[in-house]
């Protein structure tokens, strides 16, 4: 645990990403073997769930403490988080040099934590509290709230881990892919000396795509490109290996239990195939909004009935193994040949479709598509090179995506709340409202878009602004109009504006416009109108 910490107060000391790798390596030659896969886990954010509700800890402190809860709840707010204020409060009256114990010790504490009652639960935790101090304590509390993060991307733990091991970083995001318990393996199972060892449900780590931003003429001639529609659903793998089908998603997820009409594939599909694409509602040969999809996931029972009229289908893409070979090193137009052959060969299935692949004179056509991109139920254009292989990760170059312009909406900020981490004392998470005749109904939340400088400004004015505060939370003088950014629009009972949007987030800060100038709700429900049309 103390190793554990020096690495937290390293990276949390630097915004350098080679420090940090360098900080994760050298913890890794050091720490003892017991302790790696776990510090691994909470790197990534793969940590245990929380074992004591919140609203608990806080009447717990407050009485450790001997001070009201309305003074906690203050702290709490003035601070906000959790995990720290707990710290904060408790080491005023310690004072001692924190007890050893191991990562794992504690992380398997933590799990065994949520099995206990109430006051065995409070008996544990206080006997932590009353050994632990400075960084330990800290840690201990913000994985007991369940909000332990730190400032590392995955990327960078497994360069870390690269450098370690003396591997190269594929080989290492590979073996990371897939969801994975730390409390049921080791170091070296997760990460061999010698070879590759790869479970066969593990997916392949997936090839991104970045934003088109330089001129399309600097892409060279057209003909030398790839191009097909960016469908909205979920990119997936379609694994076919030892008589097993797996489907996963971008996200790691493993879907196979929510899609059961691809179940049919492991009869059809050759040994050592796995395919991506992207796993979309279709019906009649066209797309169903995302909303449909959405629905799909986050229902429990499929019936029969809800199965016909929310058909799922894989778009594909791309084949990234067959027969037991590994492709991803084969250029683009090798693998889309077998692709080609592979769909064809597969008759009398209507659950895997061929990626259109889109042809046009010049880049202007393309572009001129691109812009009007929503007609064609799509929300852009993918931009892949003939002899692009299929990278891990992001790679500029080989790969491009080309949106079209967001939809917007210029609606009111209404409400203000902290945010988490580094942000903790600042107000970066808004709602904003449209108006509906005479009242402001919120439509969306946003966090993202604005600068640190706006950030900066917004905070002290919703500060000096303020009407009323609940809890993080503070309503503010409704003043400030902002654009509002979003992919997609679905009618939804759960908001009172009645619409829900996809990946809203803020286009700027109009301050050159007065309240009474943001849009209406009808504005909102036009356009609802022409994205279903």
């Amino acid at each position: 645990m103390d190793g554990f910490s020096k690495l937290f107060e390293a990276i949390d000391g630097t915004t350098k990403t080679n420090a940090k790798i360098d900080a994760i390596a050298s913890y890794l030659d050091q720490a003892i073997e017991a302790d790696k896969l776990f510090a691994i886990a909470l790197l990534i954010g793969n940590k245990p769930k929380r074992p004591v509700k919140t609203t608990t800890l806080r009447e717990w402190v407050a009485d450790y403490t001997q001070l009201p809860l309305w003074l906690f709840e203050e702290c709490y707010y003035v601070v906000g988080d959790l995990g720290e204020t707990i710290s904060l409060m408790i080491s005023q009256i310690t004072d001692q040099d924190s007890d050893s114990i191991s990562l794992k010790e504690l992380f398997e504490l933590l799990v065994e934590l949520q099995k206990y009652d109430v006051e065995k639960q409070r008996e544990v935790v206080e006997t932590f509290w009353k050994n632990l101090s400075g960084t330990p304590l800290y840690l201990f509390n913000k994985m007991l709230t369940g909000s332990f993060r730190i400032g590392v991307s995955k990327k960078i733990v497994i360069k870390a881990i690269a450098k370690h091991l003396n591997k190269e970083e594929k080989n290492i995001e590979h073996q990371m892919m897939g969801v994975w318990n730390p409390l049921e393996h080791t170091f070296k199972d997760m990460f061999p000396l010698e070879g590759l060892e790869v479970a066969h449900h593990i997916p392949y780590p997936f090839c991104l795509a970045y934003p088109l931003d330089i001129d399309y003429d600097a892409l060279g001639p057209i003909e030398n490109w790839f191009l097909e529609k960016k469908l909205d659903g979920i990119r997936g793998q379609i694994i076919c290996r030892n008589n097993e089908l797996f489907i996963w998603s971008r996200g790691e997820d493993l879907l196979t239990d929510k899609f059961p009409e691809f179940e049919v594939l492991i009869h059809m599909l050759p040994a050592g195939t796995v395919l991506d694409g992207e796993i979309i509602p279709w019906k009649d040969g066209l797309p169903l909004p995302f909303s449909v999809m959405q629905t799909r996931i986050g229902r429990k029972n499929l019936s029969v009935k809800f199965l016909k009229e929310a058909p799922l289908i894989m778009v594909c893409y791309d084949l990234l193994e067959f027969e037991g070979k590994d492709l991803r090193e084969e250029p683009l137009s090798v693998r889309r040949k077998l692709l080609e052959q592979l769909i064809a060969d597969l008759v009398h299935q209507d659950i895997l479709v061929l990626s259109e692949r889109m042809h046009f004179d010049n880049w202007e056509a393309a572009g001129e598509f691109r812009d009007n991109a929503r007609n064609y139920h799509c929300e852009g254009l993918m931009l892949k090179a003939e002899n692009s292989i299929y990278n891990v990760g992001r790679k500029k170059g080989g790969w491009w995506k080309w949106k079209t312009a967001p939809l917007s909406i210029d609606g009111v900020m209404l409400y203000a709340q902290s945010g988490h981490g580094r942000r903790a004392n600042l107000f970066t998470d808004y709602t904003f409202a449209v108006w509906d005749g005479d009242q402001l109904v919120p439509f969306a939340k946003a966090y993202s878009g604005l600068t640190d400088k706006e950030i900066g400004s917004l905070d002290r004015w919703i500060k000096a602004n303020t009407i009323e505060k609940f809890g993080p939370v503070r309503s503010v003088k409704p003043i400030q109009v902002f654009e509002i950014g979003f992919e997609g629009i679905n009618e939804s009972s759960r908001h009172k504006s009645g619409v829900a949007l996809r990946f809203p987030r803020i286009l700027r800060w109009r301050t050159d416009k007065e309240p009474k100038q943001a849009n209406t709700k009808d504005d909102l429900l036009q356009l609802l109108k022409l994205f279903e049309s």
